[in-house]
Parts: structure tokens; sequence; C-alpha cells
């Protein structure tokens, strides 16, 4: 029982992460609004997040399992976002 709760508590926490990133992608899919954000350091934290996911997958945790793909999920709209405005803006600029 206690374990049951365990997995419900970082399943809230996995959702709640998801749902910070929804205004920047918003941000960067909506309004094309890209300034600040360094593809870098979502490279890297797409990496972190990726062996997170593989720890989660030996310690068999549902939770961490669910939420860092999600995450991977929402971080790579986030890069993909930001690379399609990046571009369009360059293309912008090139005519």
């Amino acid at each position: 029982m206690a374990e049951a709760w365990i997995e419900a508590i970082g399943l809230l926490a996995g959702v709640i992460g998801i749902i910070a990133w929804v205004p920047q992608i918003i941000e960067v899919w909506k309004y094309r609004r890209h300034d600040g954000i360094s593809l870098p350091t979502f490279g890297v934290v797409f990496i972190a997040l990726s062996l997170w996911l593989l720890y989660g997958i030996l310690v068999e945790s549902l939770a961490m399992i669910v939420a860092n793909i999600m995450t991977l999920i929402v971080i790579l709209a986030v890069i993909l976002g930001v690379v399609r405005a990046r571009k369009a803006e360059e293309a912008t600029l090139a005519q």
C-alpha cells in the first residue's frame, strides 16, 4: 500500500513538472518567441532526462518512467519549436 502512494506522489510530481513547461511551449510554437532559449542547455537536459528514464526502467518505477517519457516529449517539443522558429526567422532575414 505504501509503495502505491509513493508512486502516486511521483506521478503527481511528474504531471506538475510537465504542466510547468506548457507556457514555454506556447511561447515557442504559438508566438515563435525563442530569445534566451539555449539549445545546448536543452540538449543537456534531454540527456539527463534520458538517463533518469533509464534509471526508472532499471528500478522499475512506473512514476519515473511515465514522468520522464512525458517530460522528454515536452522538452523535444520546445527544442523542435525553437529550431523551427529560428529557421523561419533566418529565411525571413535572407529575403
